[in-house]
């Protein structure tokens, strides 16, 4: 028997990873978790409820919110992926993952990522078609195009998660199996690889990179149309009115894309471990908990619906 396959017989018994989470100081350990642990509840909570509102109210049956809702519901999928493990992983004396659940965790969060930016950029244009071609919206934005529009982006989501894990069967671990993460995401697993990663890191570049490039620009183009539109009336309130529902989207696709194309487009990044920790803590974190804020709080037919639905429950 080569060395070789000596080498991948030995690796086979790598099946489990040792994930390190976040550092910190171990005084820290009881405050962090619970500050984690709010803002998963807060995640959870704050998308279910705008999942139940736009499900119940019939004036919500429209693309904006139908949209707004597969985004909830993403966002609780995606925080649910990632933070429990991370909040069991305060207090467990093993923070063992076996090889299967890591596959798993990232194919669920490769997933919820992809389709995100998918949703997001369907979001933009569905703004597009209401802003500037207000009289065809109701034809442009048909029941039939709305879900093909939704049921493209979880499948392109799918699919994507489908080809990225599917290149992480090719890699064998041997000697390492330490995760210097809070998740089992692909970039520290590329790290500790006893395989040429250079096939996978091509992908990332290929694959995440296509989609990043497609829904920033779709999301660009979208909003500058809507922009020179709204520059074009003299109606301050329809002015007042598009800048408040435009303005509430471009905010959570900069706080979204920033650390997302900061970690992915360049996956050779010389930065630390820490730094990617912190850039994925913002989009698998907290942007799920502050997207049910950003677009309810300032959205006078959410708070409406809210409301009618607390009063039929006091």
């Amino acid at each position: 028997m080569s060395n070789e396959d000596m080498g991948k017989e030995n690796a086979t018994l790598l099946t489990e990873f040792i994930i390190t989470g976040l550092i910190y100081q171990p005084e820290w350990q009881i405050p962090l978790f619970l500050v984690f642990l709010l803002i998963y509840f807060i995640t959870i909570v704050g998308n279910l409820i705008l999942i139940a509102l736009i499900w119940n109210d019939p004036h919500l049956h429209i693309p904006m919110y139908l949209f707004l809702g597969s985004l909830a519901l993403v966002d609780a999928s995606l925080s649910s992926t990632v933070t429990p493990k991370m909040l069991v992983n305060f207090f467990a004396t093993s923070k063992m993952i076996s090889l299967p659940e890591c596959l798993i965790q990232f194919f669920s969060f490769a997933i919820s990522v992809t389709t995100e930016c998918f949703l997001l950029a369907t979001m933009a244009y569905d703004r597009y078609v209401a802003i500037c071609k207000p009289l065809l919206y109701p034809v442009i934005m048909s029941n039939r195009l709305c879900s093909s529009l939704l049921n493209l982006a979880f499948l392109g989501g799918f699919l994507h998660a489908l080809i990225r894990t599917g290149f992480l069967f090719r890699l064998i671990f041997c000697n390492y199996n330490i995760i210097h993460h809070f998740y089992c995401d692909i970039i520290p697993l590329l790290k500790i690889s006893c395989t040429d990663p250079s096939i996978n890191f091509l992908m990332i570049f290929i694959f995440a990179g296509s989609i990043q490039v497609f829904t920033i620009v779709t999301v660009l183009v979208s909003y500058t149309l809507v922009l020179f539109t709204i520059l074009k009336r003299k109606s301050v309130q329809s002015i007042r009115k598009a800048f408040s529902t435009c303005g509430d989207h471009l905010l959570s696709v900069s706080l979204y894309y920033g650390p997302l194309a900061f970690m992915y487009a360049c996956p050779r990044s010389t930065q630390g471990d820490d730094q990617n920790m912190m850039d994925s803590r913002f989009y698998t974190v907290i942007i799920p908990m502050l997207n049910p804020i950003i677009y309810s709080l300032r959205n006078k037919k959410v708070i409406d619906s809210l409301a009618q639905m607390l009063k039929r429950h006091v």
